[in-house]
């Protein structure tokens, strides 16, 4: 027997709804007073509900938690505490959605190897997915940048009266405020065009 259950959910932001999470604990019976829930993202795992759990974890616990990624993003991470949980703390672990990251089936050698090795797996495949994609968007990036294609926010163009409206400014006859808004642009918009007007003007 374990001397006592909990159950971990985690949704991304308060947009999301962490329910199914909560049926699947309730159907193990596990007590509303053991199952803390956090709201927000998995980057790290400086979570107010996780934290406030680790601390009640004691030898023997069991702990439950729908899939993976509900514990984070960060493969590096969920190692860490992985070990802390299950070597340190002396916890069992049990990953709903995935039967081979259950502890309770491998307290021998083989059984902790082998739970070892499949977050091991999962953090190879994420860091060289997340590595691939930056790859793939860099090179988006340098392919884009050869066939002249802007990236970002698209160029605020000046108006078609804006030397006009420039020659009146710098005459004085009207004030710098009145410029921006006769051309509907921003301060640092204004001076930019403006710059770029008069290196074409010395072409």
């Amino acid at each position: 027997m374990y001397m006592k259950i909990y159950g971990y959910c985690r949704i991304s932001d308060v947009s999301q709804n962490e329910n199914r999470q909560l049926d699947a604990m309730a159907k193990l019976k596990i007590p509303q007073t053991r199952i803390y829930v956090d709201k927000q993202s998995g980057k790290d795992f400086i979570r107010p509900a996780w934290q406030a759990m680790v601390k009640k974890l004691e030898a023997g616990d069991m702990l439950y938690v729908g899939s993976i990624d509900r514990l984070g993003r960060s493969y590096a991470d969920i190692l860490d505490w992985w070990r802390i949980l299950t070597k340190e703390k002396g916890v069992d672990i049990v990953v709903m959605d995935m039967p081979l990251l259950d502890t309770r089936k491998g307290r021998d050698l083989l059984g902790t190897l082998i739970a070892d090795l499949v977050i091991s797996l999962f953090g190879y495949v994420a860091e060289k997915e997340r590595t691939d994609i930056r790859t793939r968007q860099r090179a988006g990036i340098n392919a884009a940048k050869a066939r002249g294609v802007h990236l970002g926010r698209p160029i605020k163009r000046p108006p078609e009266d804006f030397a006009a409206v420039v020659k009146q400014w710098e005459q004085g006859k009207i004030p710098f405020d009145d410029a921006l808004v006769q051309t509907g642009l921003k301060r640092a918009t204004f001076y930019n065009r403006l710059r770029e007007m008069r290196v074409e003007k010395k072409k």
